[in-house]
């Protein structure tokens, strides 16, 4: 993946599919669902997959909402892999049991991530170690796929060294652990407090080095400082909503919001090169991963056509139906 991701740059190297808007959880600090929305159809979702392989995307990222509530993940896991992409997910682990590890398993699924908010309960997040446990046992004895759990700090989590005992947990049994740092609603930097940088600190040192290089950006994160780097959401990130529009990511929704099976390369290229006003504060760590492989080449500038347009998250508008 890598190695097609170098030699070439007018393809995705990640997508980020939403299969299902709706969640079975409404934490306080999430704006990615509803309580309500139908899953998007089986053979609306292959289609999805039908063009994303056309446009050589590497990965995608099934998520939501909640897609274990989804009837067809398995169908959309295996087409997936049938298409020679890698597919992985995000969950929030509540509807996991044995039997259905093991159908991901037979689906082909690569990797998959649960963000554990807190070791009990609180009205901020229902994601509790005290909840999942039982589920991340579950993983270590049934999952033949990479797991990794991810803590998080900010974002009004009461106690931010919950956040090391969830890491602890997740190495002790056998998974990678990671830490992210809860952005504002327009997926902006919102600076740690003392306390919380020094949980932030402590949980990097607990990455796997593989992990950690990739999560570098969080550090000036963690301390309120921008990152200058070169965003390339729209041509190697894609977010797929589940109105089947392209968007720049989960946070940035509103542009450029164009079907996906009339997206092509030079969409790709377009925005390959496009500057992104809101780069310096984001903190959506799949876009800073993706663009890190294109970090060396290439200057990113507005395009003459796009000079009136800065995506800012005051302008974008979120596209429902």
């Amino acid at each position: 993946m890598i190695g097609k991701a170098l030699l070439s740059r007018d393809h995705p190297v990640m997508a980020h599919v939403i299969a299902i808007r709706r969640c079975n959880l409404a934490c306080a600090y999430c704006n990615e669902y509803d309580s309500h929305s139908k899953p998007v159809p089986l053979e609306t979702m292959l289609r999805r997959l039908d063009d994303l392989a056309k446009l050589g995307t590497s990965i995608i990222t099934i998520s939501g909402g909640e897609p274990l509530l989804h009837p067809d993940l398995d169908a959309i896991i295996a087409g997936s892999r049938r298409r020679g992409i890698i597919a992985g997910m995000i969950t929030n682990g509540y509807l996991l049991t044995a039997d259905r590890i093991q159908r991901l398993n037979r689906a082909g699924l690569d990797h998959l991530q649960i963000s554990i908010d807190n070791v009990m309960p609180d009205e901020v997040s229902k994601k509790s170690l005290k909840v999942l446990d039982r589920k991340l046992e579950l993983l270590a004895e049934h999952a033949e796929f990479h797991v990794n759990i991810n803590s998080v700090v900010g974002g009004g989590i009461r106690n931010p060294h919950d956040a090391l005992v969830v890491g602890r947990r997740a190495i002790e049994l056998g998974f990678t652990s990671t830490v992210g740092i809860i952005h504002d609603g327009d997926g902006q930097l919102q600076p740690l407090a003392e306390d919380e940088r020094g949980v932030y600190m402590a949980m990097r040192s607990m990455e796997k080095s593989s992990y950690a290089q990739f999560n570098h950006f969080q550090d000036n994160i963690a301390h309120g400082r921008e990152n200058q780097w070169r965003c390339r959401a729209g041509a190697r990130y894609l977010y797929i909503c589940e109105d089947g529009l392209v968007h720049y990511c989960s946070q940035q929704r509103g542009y450029p919001a164009k079907p996906l099976g009339e997206y092509t390369r030079d969409d790709i290229r377009r925005e390959y090169r496009m500057a992104k006003s809101c780069a310096p504060r984001c903190t959506v760590a799949c876009a800073h991963q993706v663009s890190y492989i294109d970090f060396w080449r290439d200057p990113q500038a507005l395009p003459p056509a796009a000079a009136d347009f800065e995506p800012e998250p005051a302008r974008l508008v979120q596209i429902r139906t």
